[in-house]
């Protein structure tokens, strides 16, 4: 949009400046109020999943540091719940395709499919990817952030796809979805000479702010008093069109940094103009009236608690019952140093010894019904994680074959299959955003390096030339129309489990003996190919419809070349020839063999066809 069309539509001063940075603080605060009980649960949940959950149930009190505390086991059924969770999810880890919804737009949808992945491997997506698919188990949410960053590519500016800490965003407290807030602050604590270095005009006004972010609990001392604390500020505007435009502004404390209203470039478009916050919820069990969901430390901190208590409450019963304990008489003259040292072989006492002087202390042993109760707990567990023994690779009931041990974890990994569709929509939205930022900002032509389907490498180009607006005609007042490629996005998983190939194997040896890839079968094969469902068998039926083609041209051929044998049989019995006189070898050995004229070149033209068919044949019975 040209300068002098903003100019227009900008107000005669900034329309960000002190009030406006004052308000958003305020609402900021606001915000910050509400998500209150979310913060606290966020900073407890990531002790638990530390396994320094006693400190949760203690207060802080550091009852192991006190002389004769009582045992604090920690066992890890909650954390092998989580890191089984995350394992199926990096084995299903996702790949966009683009498809067009017009034939015009077929060409730009194929580019984009080979470019966002590699938009999304420049910005290490898979290790992001890991680490929020950690954060949502552990914490019900993980945040993407999908942004323009001019400062990529050594400042021709790329996209930047990167997770956010749930403890510094904020949004307006009540709302379901992240995009109906008002107002939305992605907050960082950044070093006051970092920001003064690149922001050297306003070095007098930075550093400090009355803000302060909710921080983890940390093994080491961290020292922010030299930080200050960035506000990225988004925010959505109606305009006299109708249209709901997005603006940002950055500002520490009460200095505004930088605010787009006052940017005659996006003043009257907008910061992004798909006009939408730049980051994507991704939420594990969703809570009505958030926009955040609810982990796996929620729903199963309880019993792993309570199996710490039995454990503990086990191994203390068994130090007891272990490691003898005596009474002894104020009276008695015994020398407790070698008493206690269990390789004195003499313990000096004075007087004499009996019972009233020294006395074992007998603790009770434990029922066996608190072991099983212990055990029943630990069940529970299981139960409540979906993480049953099968899912971690163990069997049961003699099962040793490896189709029915992938068939088991098919059918027990069920709840990790709907949870990672839930992040494949979430990826999704997280794609749409890169493709926008892409028709937004590529202006500049940019080549990209893919990966050929034959292994080798690829270049291709791509600009926003075919992803803008494009002109298709004039209205009846004499304006231009336009046309917006619309695209849409597919999400396919990159199995990597080795037991989904293995099943994949499998299945695959099955076809081959029932002859699904014997061309006279093809058919029958078809029809039943249409009624299965497994990766890859759209392919497999392509190849059976391959084959079933070839079969027919090799017959149709081999029935041509018996016609023209007989016809060729017939015309040499009227020339005096033998009967095979296809292959009469005076023919063979470039001579007429009693044929002249036209025969003689209709039987050598023939031989090399005859050849061919004969190849066709042999390669067909391979198959």
């Amino acid at each position: 949009m040209n300068t002098a069309m903003n100019e227009g539509l900008l107000p005669q001063k900034a329309a960000i400046g002190e009030n406006e940075i004052a308000g958003a603080i305020e609402t900021l605060q606001r915000y910050k109020n509400g998500k209150a009980n979310l913060e606290n649960r966020i900073v407890e949940n990531e002790l638990w999943w530390r396994l320094r959950h006693w400190e949760t149930v203690r207060k802080g009190l550091l009852n192991r540091e006190k002389p004769g505390a009582a045992p604090e086991p920690t066992s890890a059924w909650l954390f092998n719940a989580i890191i089984n969770k995350h394992a199926d999810a990096m084995d299903n880890y996702p790949e966009p395709v683009v498809l067009p919804r017009e034939q015009s737009d077929e060409q730009s949808a194929k580019t984009l499919s080979e470019v966002l992945p590699v938009v999304l491997e420049n910005n290490d997506f898979e290790q992001t990817y890991s680490d929020n698919w950690t954060e949502k188990l552990k914490h019900g949410t993980a945040a993407y952030g999908v942004f323009w960053n001019a400062d990529k590519e050594n400042g021709l500016g790329d996209v930047d796809v990167r997770a956010i800490d749930l403890l510094k965003l904020f949004w307006e407290p009540g709302i379901d979805d992240i995009q109906q807030s008002r107002n939305l602050f992605i907050v960082d604590l950044v070093p006051v000479d970092s920001l003064k270095a690149q922001y050297p005009e306003l070095r007098e006004k930075l550093g400090g702010s009355s803000l302060e972010v909710k921080q983890y609990v940390y093994d080491e001392n961290i020292d922010v008093s030299d930080k200050s604390v960035v506000v990225d500020w988004y925010y959505k505007v109606r305009g006299e069109d109708g249209r709901t435009r997005l603006h940002f502004a950055k500002f520490v404390g009460d200095t505004l940094l930088y605010a787009s209203e006052n940017d005659p470039e996006y003043a009257g478009r907008g910061f992004y103009d798909h006009g939408l916050y730049p980051v994507v919820l991704d939420a594990l069990f969703p809570v009505k009236g958030m926009p955040t969901g609810f982990g796996y430390v929620d729903i199963c901190k309880d019993p792993q608690l309570y199996i710490d208590k039995l454990s503990a409450n086990i191994l203390e019963n068994a130090i007891a019952n272990t490691k003898p304990r005596y009474f002894v008489g104020a009276g008695s003259k015994v020398n407790k140093d070698q008493f206690l040292d269990w390789n004195e072989a003499t313990v000096e006492v004075q007087g004499v010894i009996d019972e009233t002087h020294i006395k074992e202390i007998t603790a009770r042993p434990l029922d066996s019904i608190y072991v099983t109760v212990l055990q029943q707990k630990i069940e529970e567990m299981k139960d409540t994680a979906a993480n049953r023994d099968v899912n971690s690779g163990g069997t049961g009931g003699g099962v040793t074959a490896a189709s029915a041990i992938a068939a088991l974890q098919e059918a027990g990994n069920k709840v990790s299959r709907d949870m990672i569709s839930a992040s494949y929509r979430a990826y999704v939205k997280v794609s749409r955003l890169c493709l926008e930022l892409i028709r937004q900002f590529y202006t500049e032509e940019r080549s990209f390096r893919i990966t050929a389907p034959n292994g080798g490498n690829e270049f291709v180009s791509l600009s926003n030339a075919g992803l803008i607006d494009q002109p298709v005609g004039m209205d009846s007042s004499g304006g231009v129309l336009y046309r917006r490629p619309v695209f849409d996005l597919k999400i396919y998983a990159q199995k990597k489990n080795p037991f989904s190939r293995m099943e994949q194997n499998e299945t695959a040896k099955e076809l081959y003996k029932l002859g699904f890839f014997n061309p006279d079968r093809a058919q029958e094969a078809l029809i039943c190919l249409d009624m299965m469902e497994f990766e890859g068998a759209e392919k497999i039926r392509k190849q059976v419809r391959e084959g079933q083609t070839l079969l027919k041209a090799v017959q149709q051929l081999m029935q041509e070349n018996q016609q023209l044998k007989a016809a060729l049989g017939m015309a040499a019995g009227g020339l005096n020839l033998p009967q095979d006189g296809v292959n009469n070898p005076a023919v063979a050995n470039g001579g007429t063999g009693g044929v002249t004229g036209v025969a003689t070149a209709v039987l050598r033209s023939r031989e090399p066809q005859q050849g061919y068919v004969q190849n066709l044949v042999k390669r067909s019975a391979a198959r």
